[in-house]
């Protein structure tokens, strides 16, 4: 088979070392793909917005199955295009990433549907938010309500804060289109709880759970990122919890979706936070998350294309979907100063013995040679019996990647082996 992967990150890079595992894969094609990911696939500079050349390139090519992974092309439409030119794809239509693309719409339909989450107001006049934000209580959510590469969401502690925030996104554009429209809610309070689902629009098989660590610096301090760092599972989703999401969340999901008239088919990622009034939304996305993907997929005992393809063609009910009961840490290597202003071009060595557990996100290949070419650079990935002896792994796998002006947090998992004693 001729697999095509679109995308480019750490993410892809995990998706299509787990695709490589099955004998019937004969050539993987990653667009634009990076240059680590250059050692499992072949790249096409081919950029992942692109969907017109995408589709051209997956034509002229006989491309068997398609993979899109970021949000930006399955919101695009990507599927619809790939799939309209008869080739099978994993992933949503447009009309279903919406409940990632638009903010808006996935907490109406939560609202609608009687899904739990925070409560909200939606603005799309400046003025009209400032004023909801002198009398709402502190602290507040406000998020952009396109996409904004994960980094729309703004957590404001005061007032100030808030205003500051709705300014930028409203009035400075520092999201482009993405801030026409906010969404202002209420700040929930608990453990974060990531759970990526396979789902046909009519089976739901939620992934192993984890936990993402978004702030930029040790103890959760500093900027929201895309991603520092993730373990799972998360020891704070128990069974009982689990089975209450289910019922609470993830199968009205997809009946929703169903009664909007918008199945949705791939990866369904929840980000739940889980109050003392039981689980909420915190958030929808319409693929699999990044850095999440890297500690899953890893944990994965199942063949992830016979699973996928089983999701395009409706067959989810009758394909095991099997997970190790093992541990996974991931810690993020990114360049110093991300999320704002850091240096590329950098030269980046992977030993070879260490590369099955390095997803590389950020790189190119210049003169020859590995380079880096983005904030979060790559991932160092440890699976153990244990979460403690995963925590311990991964960091010694992040110390033997070098960059210059490599940076890293230190305490990637301590909070979820503080929850387990």
């Amino acid at each position: 088979m001729k697999i095509l992967v679109v995308g480019g990150g750490g993410r892809e890079h995990a998706i299509i070392k787990k695709i490589k595992e099955n004998k019937t894969v004969e050539k993987i094609y990653a667009l634009p793909g990076n240059g680590g990911i250059a050692a499992d696939a072949e790249c096409v500079d081919i950029a992942a917005k692109d969907i017109e050349k995408i589709t051209e390139f997956a034509k002229s090519h006989d491309i068997d199955y398609a993979i899109v992974a970021p949000d930006d092309p399955l919101v695009l439409g990507c599927v619809d295009k790939l799939e309209a030119a008869g080739i099978p794809c994993f992933g949503p239509k447009a009309n279903a990433a919406i409940i990632e693309g638009s903010k808006v719409f996935s907490k109406e339909l939560m609202k609608k549907y009687n899904i739990p989450t925070a409560a909200y107001e939606t603005f799309d006049n400046i003025d009209a938010a400032l004023d909801y934000i002198e009398t709402a209580p502190v602290p507040l959510v406000i998020k952009a309500d396109g996409l904004a590469l994960g980094k729309g969401v703004v957590i404001a502690e005061t007032k100030h804060d808030a205003i500051n925030a709705i300014t930028d996104m409203m009035q400075n554009k520092v999201f482009g289109n993405s801030g026409d429209h906010v969404v202002i809610e209420e700040f929930l309070e608990g453990p974060e709880v990531s759970v990526l689902s396979f789902t046909d629009g009519k089976t739901v098989v939620p992934m192993i759970s984890s936990m993402d660590h978004k702030r930029a610096g040790d103890g959760d301090t500093g900027l929201n990122t895309g991603g520092m760092g993730t373990i799972a599972p998360n020891p704070y989703y128990t069974e009982d919890i689990a089975k209450q999401c289910m019922e609470t969340i993830f199968l009205p999901t997809i009946e929703a979706m169903n009664k909007e008239g918008r199945t949705f088919k791939g990866c369904l990622y929840f980000g739940l936070m889980l109050t003392k009034n039981g689980p909420k939304v915190i958030e929808y996305n319409c693929r699999f998350g990044d850095p999440e993907t890297q500690v899953v997929l890893p944990l994965l005992k199942s063949d992830l294309l016979t699973v996928m393809q089983a999701v395009t063609k409706e067959r989810l009910s009758e394909t095991e979907v099997e997970f190790s009961d093992k541990s996974a840490c991931c810690v993020i290597a990114a360049s110093e100063g991300y999320p704002k202003s850091y240096d590329k071009g950098l030269e980046l060595t992977i030993p070879a013995e260490i590369a099955d557990k390095v997803y590389v996100a950020g790189a190119k290949i210049t003169d020859g040679k590995l380079v880096t070419n983005g904030g979060r650079v790559l991932g160092c990935t440890a699976v153990a019996d244990d979460l403690k002896t995963a925590v311990e792994e991964a960091y010694k796998l992040v110390d033997k990647v070098g960059f210059v002006n490599k940076y890293y947090r230190h305490d990637i998992g301590q909070r979820a082996l503080k929850a387990l004693k």
